[in-house]
């Protein structure tokens, strides 16, 4: 099963996807049409790869801080994901990793294993 990432909290809408055998990611600019647009650009991401959501495992979001209105889009987006397809999803900062260096995407996983970030729990960070 796949893992995504989304984080919407910077200047730019980013999506990666973990495989068992690749990372696929995305970059959008960070607009108020693009926010809106979001579940159309996961989807078109998606299926650019031969995916879907049911291959999706568990997301992982960047709770901020950062962008408000791209904060509470995505976790409207990530939440509904949980309610219909029972996806589990960890809310992260990078603040949350105190004393790593060189924080990647795909890392973030792991990361939310080492430092015990709990499931499905919204703690977000404006």
């Amino acid at each position: 099963m796949s893992k995504l990432i989304i984080d919407v909290a910077g200047e730019k809408i980013f999506l990666m996807i973990i495989t068992n055998n690749d990372i696929y990611n995305i970059t959008k600019e960070n607009t108020k049409i693009n926010y809106e647009k979001l579940t159309l650009i996961l989807n078109d991401f998606l299926n650019f790869h031969k995916l879907n959501l049911k291959d999706i495992k568990t997301i992982y979001l960047n709770r901020g801080p950062g962008s408000f209105a791209g904060i509470r889009n995505s976790l409207s987006l990530v939440k509904a994901f949980n309610l219909t397809n029972n996806i589990d999803y960890y809310c992260y900062s990078i603040q949350d990793f105190k004393g790593e260096k060189d924080i990647k995407y795909e890392n973030i996983p792991n990361l939310c294993e080492k430092f015990k970030i709990e499931k499905n729990l919204i703690n977000l960070t404006y």
